[in-house]
């Protein structure tokens, strides 16, 4: 279970470090799916569920999150 969660940590961490030649919207989306994939697959293990799944439905809602708060920040200015 520690090295599954270092593995994840690692491999999150080099995603999110190949952002820098996006554009905000991509850099958001990106973002938000992948702190999504986390928090979904680390809940369903905690509550004993399917982790693929967890992880698929978390990257799935945190990519959508991350488009609406760009839109959101758009429309603001």
């Amino acid at each position: 279970m520690r090295k599954t969660a270092t593995i994840l940590v690692v491999a999150s961490a080099l995603g999110l470090s190949a952002c820098s030649g996006l554009s905000d919207r991509d850099q958001k989306m990106l973002s938000g799916g992948a702190i999504g994939a986390g928090v979904g697959a680390v809940g369903t293990v905690i509550t004993g569920g399917c982790v693929t799944c967890g992880a698929a439905i978390g990257g799935a809602v945190g990519t959508g999150a991350g488009y609406i708060m760009h839109e959101n920040e758009k429309a603001r200015k």
